[in-house]
């Protein structure tokens, strides 16, 4: 039996979607904080538990009788909140005699600081935990660059960014979640960290092909990180050099190349 967390959120929602072309609907459970919002998956079979990752005694009740979990990292990053959270998960997939873990990691997470110690402490706890694990160290979602907010690039003629000059290995939500559903079924995934990441491109990259996508020429602006409001936190990371490694793990799991920059920004501009 596969057990899938975060059902209701956008990678776990299309990860349980994906496994029910794998598998039959007996043998998923799905995972929510707030089980009516999974009737979708309900109504196609599947057993849907209650589980919060500050009810450990929920979560016990949710594992029960999972040959593998998928244990999607909770989104919560205030300070001490997630480690708190992801040890609830880990003990009481322990005490529930789960047979596989995977887990949602991040890129970095062998010696990660700032909020990704959170994904290195809980890697510490799984393998203390002494149940068998796969680590996805994922990158970030390309969504966070290429979204719908591009529109207003095209309109102006101009994409600003503070990314340093550095290249980045995003890859989608969809690719993401396809991702870890391969390694959810097969036995070959056991005490394995996959470098989860999309080809590289550049921010330069990305406003040629905007420009090219929508027929409209897009220049690229580098511009001071404290000009771009919230969106500094991102490109602070890019600047740091910490997307600009490839891997080809996501290529192996997904048995094709992942989505490229080219087709995520057609789906953006709509």
């Amino acid at each position: 039996m596969i057990v899938v967390t975060g059902v209701t959120g956008k990678l776990g929602g299309i990860v349980a979607k994906d496994l029910l072309t794998r598998v039959p609907a007996a043998d998923l459970v799905a995972v929510a904080r707030t089980p009516q919002k999974a009737a979708a998956l309900a109504e196609q079979g599947v057993e849907v538990r209650a589980g919060d990752y500050e009810d450990p005694e929920s979560l016990r009740a949710a594992f029960a009788g999972a040959d593998v979990l998928l244990f999607v990292s909770s989104p919560d990053i205030t300070p001490g909140t997630r480690v708190r959270q992801h040890g609830n998960v880990v003990e009481a997939a322990r005490a529930a005699g789960v047979g596989r873990i995977v887990y949602t990691s991040a890129i970095g997470a062998q010696d990660g600081v700032g909020f990704l110690a959170d994904h290195t402490a809980t890697e510490k706890m799984l393998r203390e935990s002494g149940v068998p694990h796969t680590l996805l160290r994922n990158t970030f979602y390309m969504e966070a660059l290429v979204n719908p907010g591009l529109r207003s690039a095209v309109g102006s003629g101009e994409l600003v960014a503070a990314d340093g000059g550095q290249p980045v290995n995003f890859a989608t939500i969809t690719d993401l979640a396809l991702a870890a559903s391969a390694t959810l079924t097969g036995t070959e995934h056991e005490g394995v960290a996959y470098e989860v990441r999309g080809a590289l491109w550049t921010v330069p990259d990305l406003a040629r092909i905007l420009g090219e996508v929508s027929g409209r020429p897009v220049a690229y602006r580098a511009v001071p990180a404290d000009d771009l409001g919230p969106a500094a936190f991102v490109h602070n990371l890019i600047a740091s050099g910490l997307f600009a490694e490839p891997s080809d793990d996501l290529e192996k799991l997904l048995g094709r190349p992942a989505t490229g920059m080219r087709d995520a920004v057609v789906a953006a501009l709509g």
